[in-house]
């Protein structure tokens, strides 16, 4: 027998073959996933509702603003679901998914189902929609922006650790973790926030169609449920995520049974979640000194279909 003869040789002979083989199984599998996640959505020309997860923290927004395109200009999807599960994130993307669905109601009808939390920009996003749709104990609202900082310059004097900062301007290196805040800088920041809050109050009176004041008047931070929201003028309808899709269809004119398809990442990576996590988005954020600012609830767990 080869093996008794040449153990050695047979070994690696045996090993190798199943190197090979584990390598094309994992190679077709790689390639399957790519294929899978960056096909077609939709296997057939008949008409359907095109559902967008937006999910965790709001901070990058290629792939939401793509898949919104994508639907758009689709003549098969006539309408589009936006299934947020979000304590918000970033002012600014906030603002960008916004404002492409603003871009989008003209041409096709844009519906946010809220799932477990849709909360600060997360209801940012839901209010350009043409409609928005909640359970009645999504947890929604938190109509508001938060700063924060924080200061170790005691803990850094204790353990004999002198910071040196040289800058040319009065407020750059305002928010500094190493300092004590001036009166001034508490006043810039705070005019700040104020600002970016009433942007969000603007955008809300704007996509609800209600008196700015109406909105400011409960536009204090507090966290509704979906009941409670519907109430306010904030929700429309109270139903679960096939409710939403049922509503857009008839928005969109669609007869008989409606159908979904959903969007998928355009990329296929193992890490993708990871990155794309909550968790690692707002550790990114606290790492490192640079200011921020943001339209999110804090204390709420990322949300779950």
């Amino acid at each position: 027998m080869f093996s008794r003869r040449h153990p050695f040789l047979f070994f690696v002979l045996v090993f190798t073959s199943i190197t090979a083989v584990a390598s094309v199984a994992i190679a077709v599998i790689v390639l399957t996933g790519i294929r899978a996640s960056t096909q077609t959505e939709i296997a057939d020309t008949g008409e359907r509702v095109g559902v967008i997860d937006i999910k965790g923290y709001i901070g990058e927004t290629r792939e939401i603003i793509r898949h919104i395109r994508h639907y758009r200009d689709n003549s098969h999807i006539k309408a589009i679901v936006l299934r947020i599960d979000s304590p918000g994130g970033a002012v600014g993307p906030s603002q960008e998914i916004n404002r492409e669905i603003q871009k989008t109601i003209p041409v096709k009808k844009v519906v946010a189902s809220l799932g477990s939390v849709a909360a600060s920009g997360g209801y940012y996003i839901a209010a350009a929609a043409n409609g928005i749709m909640a359970n009645p104990g999504t947890i929604t609202g938190s109509i508001g922006v938060i700063m924060g900082f924080t200061d170790v310059h005691d803990l850094l004097q204790k353990i004999g650790i002198v910071p040196i900062v040289i800058k040319s301007g009065q407020y750059k290196d305002v928010g500094s973790p190493v300092r004590p805040m001036t009166a001034s800088e508490k006043n810039l920041l705070q005019d700040f926030s104020d600002q970016v809050h009433r942007q969000f109050i603007a955008a809300v009176a704007s996509g609800r169609h209600v008196a700015y004041d109406k909105v400011a008047a409960i536009a204090d931070g507090r966290i509704l449920t979906g009941e409670n929201a519907m109430q306010l003028g904030l929700v429309d309808r109270l139903g679960n995520l096939q409710d939403a899709i049922e509503w857009a269809g008839q928005l969109g004119g669609i007869h008989g049974k409606v159908k979904a398809v959903y969007a998928r990442d355009k990329r296929f990576t193992f890490l993708k979640k990871l990155a794309e996590s909550s968790l690692h988005d707002i550790i990114s954020q606290l790492s490192v000194h640079r200011l921020f600012a943001g339209y999110v609830l804090q204390g709420i767990p990322e949300g779950e279909n």
